[in-house]
């Protein structure tokens, strides 16, 4: 506590045992808010109180018990600190058990199986920031030669995003049969438009791949661009689609384009907390430098290119700027 501190308690405490006005106790809440905030402790004033009770020699029987009404004054303030304190604690609790029925929620229902087939390998990975993720992925093999998947990033956090992504797999599982993307986004936005939050919004790359031709049909509703890896030039080409967030218009229609996958090209996609990762130095990541890196490994099971490109991304990224970060990789092998 500084001298000045101390001396502004002993007046208050001295004026107010010879006076008795009560303008003084008023006096001690101000005094209270500003040892607050100068991080006093309440044994400090305690012990300061008890030191000039015993310095104070003048001071009789009586004027010492009244000395009491200031240290009860000045106590009271911190009183009311601590039930905020108490009450911001248990809102943090609250928060807490929020977040573990959110994550917990993400384990059991939305957690993807990948599907295997002849002519394709997949790689995935999906690695939280915090307890629960913005992100999800899905892949789903419609057996009948196609896989539609899905990499899409919600605008929000906690239980109510968890929900919103449960409500993206449902929507997804449930139709039964593959569709073109540009009608899986259309049906989705309607999912999104009246079943969630108006604050909250989903970005979604939406693909369909069909294995007896070889060919990617795909749309996206405002998702980071996907990229083709194409073997025999070892050039990256980004997939054009743009379209409206998912969630915003009910009536929205999406584009969709279609592209042959050759033999050892391979499908791209991130969220934006790989595109927008920011390193040591407090810099974006270079596109160009996280498609280099997949280029060095191309080679490789999607699944070991995507570990060794997040392990990588790890290294660089800025601890305290960390952000939901999924990658999928399909390749096509045959």
């Amino acid at each position: 506590m500084s001298d000045q501190k101390k001396q502004q308690y002993q007046q208050l405490l001295v004026d107010y045992v010879n006076t008795g006005n009560d303008e003084f106790l008023s006096a001690c809440q101000t005094y209270s808010t500003e040892a607050i905030e100068d991080n006093v402790s309440p044994e400090e004033i305690v012990q300061l109180h008890q030191e000039i009770v015993d310095n104070e020699q003048s001071l009789d029987k009586s004027q010492i018990i009244s000395s009491f009404d200031v240290l009860l004054e000045v106590m009271i303030g911190y009183g009311f600190t601590y039930r905020d304190y108490k009450k911001l604690l248990n809102k943090i609790k609250m928060h807490d058990k929020e977040m573990e029925v959110a994550s917990s929620l993400q384990q059991t229902m939305l957690k993807p199986q990948i599907p295997q087939f002849d002519s394709i390998q997949i790689g995935a990975i999906s690695v939280p920031a915090q307890k629960v993720s913005g992100d999800y992925f899905n892949l789903i093999d419609h057996n009948d030669g196609t896989m539609s998947f899905a990499v899409a990033d919600v605008i929000g956090k906690g239980i109510p995003a968890a929900l919103a992504m449960s409500m993206i797999k449902f929507g997804m599982d449930s139709y039964g049969h593959s569709q073109l993307p540009s009608d899986g986004l259309k049906r989705l936005n309607r999912v999104v438009e009246k079943n969630v939050n108006q604050n909250m919004f989903v970005t979604m790359f939406y693909g369909l791949y069909e294995e007896i031709n070889n060919m990617l049909y795909y749309s996206s509703a405002g998702h980071e661009p996907g990229y083709i890896f194409r073997s025999q030039t070892g050039e990256f080409k980004e997939m054009s689609e743009r379209g409206i967030v998912l969630g915003v218009h009910k009536h929205t229609r999406y584009k969709q384009s279609e592209v042959k996958i050759e033999l050892q090209d391979m499908i791209i996609v991130f969220t934006d907390g790989v595109t927008e990762l920011r390193n040591q130095q407090d810099e974006f990541i270079k596109t160009k430098d996280l498609l280099n890196m997949i280029n060095e490994h191309k080679q490789l099971h999607p699944q070991d290119i995507v570990q060794i490109l997040y392990e990588e991304l790890v290294k660089l990224q800025n601890p305290s700027k960390r952000d939901d970060l999924t990658i999928l990789i399909v390749k096509r092998v045959k």
